[in-house]
């Protein structure tokens, strides 16, 4: 991808599944890649996966449901790496699946924690840099269940919604700024997360099953599907498009 090469970039999530994949592509491309991620040992597996493969990467231990971790995460990857930061992928999540009703206060605010306020604390840290220096991308990994909506997954599903219109506003905030603001929205994805999220066993392949008869190509998706679309967008293929919500999804949701 054109202009990716000396760039750096930030991943939340990057210790497991898709922020793993995204960190592997980008520093792939000469990016050196900042880790965030809230368990050190799989921050440690993706650093290490990283180096094997050639590139270049910095792992900082970042609760992104905390503010003042965030700063101070960005401010040390900022300091080592010896610049701002010019790319910003808000991918982590967490979601369990329940139905609504039988969810309590607890449960929606460690949702709206870690999958709004976690791109709203980092998008905040970071872009303020991006503005200032005219130039900047923010790829937000979202989902199609903030799009169509998804059975057990009501308050996730209200929080990538929101992160889908939260980056639209912003893009027109920013554009003047040279900062662009763009969303992958996942379909269905076979990651440790959602692992935990359908269990294992008999019924979890149920519904596994049942979620590949949805997808037109056959399949639920691989953490692999999504880093070449993160990349052309972090990169000056992509200087003339923000606002833009994609799914990647095999198919599952189309939208025009």
């Amino acid at each position: 991808m054109r202009g990716l090469k000396g760039k750096t970039a930030i991943v939340t999530g990057a210790g497991s599944g898709i922020g793993r994949a995204i960190a592997l592509r980008l520093a792939a491309e000469g990016v050196t890649v900042g880790v965030f991620d809230v368990n050190p040992a799989g921050a440690a597996e993706t650093l290490a996966a990283v180096k094997a493969a050639g590139g270049t990467a910095l792992a900082r231990i970042c609760d992104i449901t905390d503010y003042t971790s965030v700063t101070a995460a960005v401010a040390a990857f900022e300091a080592e790496a010896g610049g701002g930061t010019d790319i910003l992928v808000n991918n982590a999540g967490w979601d369990t699946p329940m139905p609504f009703l039988k969810t309590d206060e607890a449960f929606w605010k460690k949702v709206t924690a870690i999958n709004w306020f976690g791109p709203l604390h980092m998008t905040h840290a970071v872009a303020q840099g991006m503005a200032a220096r005219k130039s900047g991308r923010v790829i937000n990994i979202a989902s199609d269940a903030g799009r169509v909506g998804s059975t057990g997954e009501v308050v996730y599903s209200g929080c990538k919604g929101a992160t889908i219109a939260f980056g639209k506003a912003l893009a027109r905030e920013l554009a003047r700024s040279q900062v662009t603001i763009n969303t992958v929205c996942p379909g269905p994805t076979d990651t440790p997360a959602m692992t935990a999220f359908v269990g294992t066993g008999e019924q979890g392949q149920k519904i596994r099953d049942a979620m590949v008869k949805g997808v037109p190509l056959g399949r639920i998706g691989l953490p692999d599907d999504y880093p070449g679309l993160v990349a052309f967008l972090a990169s000056d293929d992509a200087a003339f498009m923000t606002g833009q919500t994609i799914s990647v999804s095999g198919g599952l949701t189309m939208h025009g």
